[in-house]
């Protein structure tokens, strides 16, 4: 009777990953637009009186909140508050892999098409500007990577008495990469680096 009913528990829909359920969960939508007859990708730039990351570059996006029916929603929602475009103008072709920068953070991408002259009166308090980058140049673009190391560091109130080596245990390091795209002015890097080389790498694939 127990095997069964675990067998039965573990054929349900789980959690993507361990901890999933408690960590802090985002979505952001990859607004394809449509320039002179070619796609372009749509970034903003976040606005310099933001209190996180001021100017730093990103996909719409934010917190997935509690009324949100899905990640989806949440993607489509945060467009709309921070671009202004109509919530039936975004279009969804589909979600891409989920990145989990660690087992607190997720952020679920999503791929929409959106009309880009709607885009007129973008949220201010949010949104310093935005660009666009055609595909076709991204395609053909070498982003550049830097890792950075690092290094865990126990609080001092740690239980070192409860494990093999005390203090003297060998916590290893870790590396992160981060990737790069220059275009124009701009420098994309972080979160929305690894999103976007997903991105281009998925399209790379259908070629």
């Amino acid at each position: 009777m127990f095997l069964d009913k675990l067998k039965n528990e573990l054929h349900h829909r789980q959690p993507l990953f361990i901890g999933e359920d408690t960590a802090l969960r985002c979505a952001v939508l990859i607004p394809l637009v449509e320039v002179d007859g070619e796609w372009h990708v749509l970034f903003e730039v976040r606005s310099l009186t933001m209190r996180k990351q001021p100017g730093d570059i990103s996909f719409p996006g934010g917190r997935i909140d509690p009324t949100d029916a899905s990640p989806m929603e949440a993607a489509i929602r945060e467009t709309h508050e921070e671009l202004g475009v109509d919530l039936l103008s975004i279009h969804v072709l589909g979600q891409m892999s989920a990145y989990i920068s660690s087992p607190s953070f997720v952020v679920y991408p999503f791929v929409a098409t959106i009309d880009h002259h709607q885009i007129q009166n973008f949220n201010k308090q949010e949104v310093e500007e935005v660009f666009t980058i055609p595909i076709s140049w991204l395609l053909n673009y070498e982003p550049y990577m830097h890792t950075i190391s690092v290094q865990p560091m126990p609080p001092m109130d740690f239980p070192y008495d409860k494990i093999v080596n005390g203090d003297k245990y060998q916590w290893r390091p870790r590396a992160i990469e981060e990737w790069f795209y220059d275009y124009e002015d701009y420098t994309i890097w972080g979160l929305t680096a690894r999103v976007l080389k997903h991105f281009v790498e998925t399209i790379k694939s259908q070629r």
